[in-house]
C-alpha cells in the first residue's frame, strides 16, 4: 500500500566546478524542497543526471538522501541501468539503504520488444520488495508502455504507480477507465500538469518544481480543491518556464533556472554541458521574468 500523492519534484545532483559530485549541495537541495513543502522527491531520475553517474556515486546520493528525508516525505529514486541485471543490483541496494519506492525505466539504449519490456518490468520488480512506478516516456526513450502492457504488469503486485508522460493526456483517462484505482497515476510532463490533474492524476513529478516549489506546490492544493480558476492563474504565468521541461536541455535549463533562483548549482556532467548564448539567455530572460511577476500565494490563503 501507498500514499504517494502531490508534488514530486525530479531533484536535482549538484556538482562542483570540478565536475565532482557535491554531497552536501545534493543534500541541501533535497532539504529545502521538503522544507518548501512538496510531498515527496524523485532522486537519480533523468534531472538527477542518473547515467552520468558511476554506480558507487549513486550509492552515496541515495545515502544522501535517505539521510535527509528522514521519513518526511516518501523519498523514490530513478532506475535507469543499461541491463537487467544491472538494475536488480541497484533496487536491491536501494532497498537495504531504505529508500521508500522506485521508478523504473526500461532498460536504456535498447530500444526493447514488448516481450523484453515486459520481462524486465517484471524481473526488477520481483527482486524487491519496494513498490514500483513504470516510468513511460515514449517521447525521449522511444518505448511507449501501452494499455495492454499495462494489464500484464498489474499482475505484479508492487509495480502500483504509473509515471505518465506521453504528452498526450487522453491516456490518463485511458488508464482509470481500464484499471481503476489499480495504479496511482501521476503526470510527468510540466506543461500539461493542470490538464492532468483535473482529469485524476494523484500528483505531478516536476522538473521546474526545482526552482519554483511554491507555486507548483500552490497548483497542486488549489486543483485539489477543485479550485481551478485560481489555479489556472498561477499556471498561466508558469508556462513559459514549463515548456523548458520538455526540451533536450531540460536539465541545463532547469538547473540554470535553480542557480537564478538561488537553489543550486547549474553545473552538469558531460556529455551535457551548461547553456551558451542564445539558449542562456533566454532561459535566463523568462526566469528573471517569471522572478519580476510572481505570484502573491497569499491572496489564495496560501
Amino acid at each position: 500500500m501507498i500514499d504517494w500523492k502531490g508534488v514530486f519534484p525530479a531533484a536535482t545532483t549538484q556538482f562542483k566546478n570540478d565536475g565532482s559530485l557535491d554531497i552536501d549541495g545534493t543534500q541541501r537541495v533535497y532539504d529545502n524542497l521538503i522544507r518548501d513543502g512538496v510531498h515527496g522527491l524523485i532522486v537519480l531520475g533523468t534531472c538527477g543526471e542518473n547515467n552520468s553517474l558511476l554506480p558507487e556515486e549513486k550509492i552515496k546520493v541515495l545515502e544522501a538522501a535517505r539521510e535527509v528525508g528522514g521519513g518526511r516525505v516518501p523519498v523514490l529514486t530513478g532506475v535507469s541501468e543499461f541491463t537487467t541485471a544491472n538494475a536488480v543490483n541497484y533496487v536491491q541496494a536501494a532497498e537495504r539503504i531504505g529508500l521508500d519506492g522506485l521508478m523504473v525505466l526500461p532498460a536504456m539504449a535498447y530500444k526493447a520488444t514488448r516481450r523484453e519490456v515486459l520481462t524486465h518490468y517484471r524481473t526488477v520488480a520481483g527482486a524487491t520488495g519496494l513498490p514500483v512506478m513504470v516510468y513511460n516516456n515514449p517521447v525521449t526513450y522511444g518505448i511507449d508502455v501501452t494499455l495492454d502492457m499495462m494489464q500484464e504488469l498489474a499482475e505484479v503486485k508492487n509495480i502500483v504507480a504509473i509515471k505518465e508522460s506521453t504528452e498526450d493526456t487522453r491516456r490518463i483517462t485511458d488508464l482509470y477507465n481500464a484499471f481503476g484505482d489499480r495504479f496511482t497515476v501521476f503526470c510527468g510532463v510540466d506543461d500539461i500538469a493542470l490538464e492532468s490533474l483535473m482529469l485524476g492524476t494523484a500528483g505531478w513529478i516536476s522538473g521546474l518544481t526545482s526552482a519554483f516549489p511554491h507555486e507548483s506546490v500552490a497548483i497542486y492544493t488549489l486543483a485539489s480543491q477543485g479550485r481551478y480558476a485560481e489555479a489556472l492563474e498561477i499556471y498561466r504565468w508558469f508556462m513559459p518556464l514549463l515548456h523548458l521541461d520538455t526540451i533536450p536541455t531540460l536539465v541545463q535549463c532547469i538547473k540554470l533556472c535553480e542557480q537564478i533562483c538561488g537553489r543550486g548549482s547549474e553545473m552538469v556532467r558531460a556529455p551535457r554541458l551548461t547553456l551558451t548564448g542564445e539558449d542562456r539567455r533566454r532561459v535566463i530572460e523568462i526566469t528573471e521574468k517569471a522572478l519580476a511577476t510572481r505570484p502573491d500565494l497569499s491572496k489564495y490563503g496560501l
